[in-house]
């Protein structure tokens, strides 16, 4: 049994009786052992539940059972999401010592298609920044370089993947959350179509439909079939899409479509991006259209910067959180997150209409340009990755940007629900990972999936260490 074997590998093998679960986790633990010391993926690990777990699904292998196609995948589980029994903290020190008493959607699918949940893994505070430091556990750093932020909000995930301690792990993507990190750190990571995996937490999610859950992986397969175990409707989620007919690793498998015309976008129109990001993501652009033998045409959807739209619902989002909570609890948060949400305290309905018919508008846009164009590629982040402690750069290119300038390709895509992927690009020549971002139509997974495994063979992208 390889140490870093696909997690659909992993599946089969252990069906297949080639090893057992046991022997994978046992494995993975002593990978996180050595490794996550020095890198903080995870913030809590669970030797003895994910053994108990490993062990379940040995045992209904030796009754002739099939435990589900995740059979004995050890995974990491971020820490927005409950896992029963374990640390649910959300990177805060509101909820330090706090443990969940129920499983979360996703994990409860997870769980009944056999994964094998060893540990949570880092976020910043309520997943509200695209680096992953907060203050209760401290930065998680990128296997490519430690001194280096790993991206965010699911960073730990990103950090646990690409180091090779877990396979698979969960994250979630409000802003960038899950496209930022594999991009800062050279795995998959895909955001996918807003609803296909249900929300359905006890509360609203506090930016409404723009975050999404989804997985990071090692392959384009594995991140297939995550979304296989977890997508589908669940009746507590109000906007949750109905997965009826959809393979997603079939679609995998199956024949690769040939295209006609391909975008791609150094900027947006808008973004300040470093010249280095954008020569490795129109080359690797170049050669997934060569692979589909589609042409590739410089352009965009024309779009203004739709941060501001954007911000007015999630930080409002935050705001009705932040109210929620008693006094002593609002004096245990984050200045950064506390000035966050304060910033929707003085939003206004009529703003907050304002930005809901932006949103119908831009996605009307989107619209019109995939008539013309079957995919949009951009770069994921508009750097590599910077210090692990933060801030984020305040200047790109000599020029000076805002706290969100580092990730001006993300949000729009949340913005409108679009699902879209961060795939592996290439190296900066300081040796750090530059993502290369493709959003496909609305509800088109499947299909962004089958170019992002065209993709994955024409340029097989590798790990670190």
């Amino acid at each position: 049994m390889s140490d870093l074997m696909p997690a659909w590998e992993i599946a089969d093998g252990i069906r297949a009786r080639r090893f057992s679960a046991l022997e994978v986790l046992d494995a993975a633990l002593a990978r996180i052992e050595r490794t996550n010391p020095a890198l903080n993926a995870f913030i809590a690990v669970y030797p003895e539940a994910a053994r108990e777990q490993a062990a379940a699904v040995d045992a209904a292998i030796a009754r002739g059972e099939d435990p589900g196609p995740l059979a004995g995948v050890p995974i990491g589980i971020k820490d927005l999401e409950p896992v029963k029994g374990m640390l649910f903290t959300e990177g805060s020190r509101v909820y330090e010592g706090r443990i969940a008493d129920r499983d979360g959607v996703s994990v409860s699918r997870l769980k009944a298609a056999g994964a094998v949940v060893v540990g949570k893994t880092n976020t910043p505070e309520f997943g509200y920044k695209g680096f992953t430091e907060n203050r209760l556990w401290g930065p998680t750093r990128n296997p490519w370089d430690p001194t280096k932020t790993p991206g965010g909000s699911s960073g730990g995930s990103a950090a646990a993947v690409a180091a090779g301690m877990v396979p698979l792990s969960s994250g979630s993507d409000g802003g960038g959350s899950i496209r930022i990190p594999a991009s800062l750190t050279g795995c998959y990571g895909i955001k996918p179509a807003a609803g296909r995996i249900p929300r359905a937490q006890e509360h609203a999610p506090a930016w409404g439909v723009f975050s999404t859950p989804g997985p990071l992986a090692r392959t384009v397969r594995d991140a297939a079939r995550y979304l296989d175990a977890t997508a589908g409707p669940h009746p507590n989620d109000l906007d949750a899409l109905d997965s009826t007919g959809h393979g997603f690793e079939a679609a995998v498998l199956a024949t690769p479509p040939r295209l006609k015309r391909i975008a791609y976008s150094p900027d947006l129109g808008y973004a300040v991006v470093d010249p280095e990001v954008v020569n490795v993501t129109r080359a690797a652009a170049a050669a997934l259209a060569g692979a589909l033998g589609a042409e590739l045409v410089e352009a965009g959807p024309g779009f203004p910067d739709p941060m501001e739209w954007w911000l007015s619902i999630a930080a409002s989002g935050d705001t009705r959180m932040v109210d929620a909570m008693t006094p002593e609890e609002r004096s245990r948060l984050e200045p950064g997150f506390a000035r966050f949400a304060e910033v929707g305290r003085e939003i206004t309905a009529v703003q907050i209409a304002e930005s809901l018919e932006w949103r119908h508008q831009v996605n009307r846009m989107m619209t019109e340009f995939f008539e013309q164009y079957d995919l949009l590629l951009t770069p994921a982040t508009a750097t590599t990755a910077f210090i692990a402690e933060g801030p984020p750069p305040q200047e790109i290119a000599g020029r000076t940007v805002g706290p969100s300038g580092f990730i001006p390709f993300t949000y729009p895509f949340n913005f409108t629900g679009h699902p879209a992927a961060s795939m592996p690009a290439g190296l900066s020549a300081s040796g750090l990972p530059i993502g290369l971002q493709a959003v496909a139509p609305r509800y088109a997974d499947a299909f962004l999936l089958q170019v992002s495994a065209v993709f994955e063979a024409a340029r097989p992208w590798g790990y670190p260490g």
